[in-house]
């Protein structure tokens, strides 16, 4: 079933009471109502720095299946690490940080009755001209900030704010991955609906440098995707499939210098809509978790077996040279 704010909240701390050795929470920021902006991070310490994962989901308040794909794929990985060897291989070697519900205050507010249900956006007020409240917080990054996709009418639905990382929501994303963005080797965030995924970039001027590469990698999960349930995903950019758009998390994390950054639109195909029947959530979390776990899997064999590969090469190459001089 959907859960609401609190139920969330407490899970996390049950996560975490639970599973001491690998999960606890980090509080990274505050919402415009001051609610407190908490993920999960999970992984073996180490005690090295490690590579990361990072997922969101709950950036708009109405997309319930969200957070609900962030609980599954927390339950997920905390079953596998420990009977699954190639999961126990990541969580040694990289961190996952998974944010249930980034947007605190819209997602509590979608909760308060029928007439809120499908609201989007946050909740911070709107400038002196104009008595409508939210930011569409997928507008609001620094990406092509306000060029294309978005509204400067504040009563809109992708109204992208006063000026980019106006809102506090999209600050606490842009200081916690940014400052550490050379650790991140993936950005997934988890969106529905539309059975889509999005590659950067949103604006049709602008081509990933690792374009094939995203589209190689995000075809194969879109695959392993379709082998669970059978349901299709479109994979492209968001121009060439949906529509274009600017200031999304995702192409802000890509110009980061993040590989590899992925917009999940999770199901349906418009059938439901927002309104996604609570007998799909498992279906669907299902197909997503194989889908995600092939980028994850991807992104970490390219960090880490890659890496053994070159070092294994070069002491080869050594041993050649020495045996020569020999």
């Amino acid at each position: 079933k959907y859960h609401p704010m609190p139920e969330i909240s407490n899970w996390m701390v049950q996560m975490a009471k639970d599973h001491p050795d690998v999960v606890s929470i980090v509080e990274y920021g505050q919402t415009y109502e001051k609610r407190v902006i908490k993920l999960l991070k999970i992984g073996v310490n180490t005690g090295e720095k490690k590579k990361a994962i990072w997922m969101d989901c709950g950036i708009h308040a109405r997309e319930w299946i969200a957070p609900a794909f962030c609980q599954y794929f927390v339950r997920q990985i905390l079953e596998a690490y420990k009977t699954d060897s190639k999961m126990g291989e990541m969580m040694k070697n990289i961190d996952f940080y998974v944010t249930p519900v980034l947007n605190v205050d819209g997602y509590i507010y979608s909760w308060t009755n029928e007439t809120t249900r499908l609201w989007r956006k946050n909740r911070s007020p709107g400038t002196s001209s104009c008595n409508c409240y939210g930011t569409d917080l997928n507008r609001n990054f620094n990406a092509n900030w306000g060029t294309i996709g978005v509204e400067s009418d504040c009563c809109s639905n992708i109204y992208c704010g006063t000026q980019a990382v106006s809102e506090p929501e999209a600050q606490a994303v842009t200081y916690f991955v940014g400052s550490r963005r050379e650790d991140f080797l993936c950005f997934l965030t988890i969106h529905s609906y539309g059975q889509l995924l999005l590659v950067p970039y949103g604006h049709p001027n602008s081509t990933a440098p690792n374009y094939k590469e995203l589209m190689d990698v995000g075809l194969a999960a879109a695959d392993a995707i379709r082998k669970v349930h059978g349901k299709s995903y479109t994979v492209g950019t968001s121009p060439a499939v949906l529509y274009p758009n600017s200031g999304s998390s995702r192409d802000w994390a890509r110009m980061q210098g993040i590989p590899l950054a992925y917009t999940f639109e999770l199901r349906d195909d418009g059938t439901f809509g927002f309104e996604l029947p609570e007998d799909q959530i498992k279906p669907t979390c299902e197909e997503a978790y194989s889908g995600a776990l092939h980028i994850i899997t991807y992104a970490h064999d390219k960090a880490f077996n890659g890496a053994v590969a070159t070092a294994a090469a070069a002491l080869w190459t050594t041993l050649l040279a020495v045996l020569w001089l020999s």
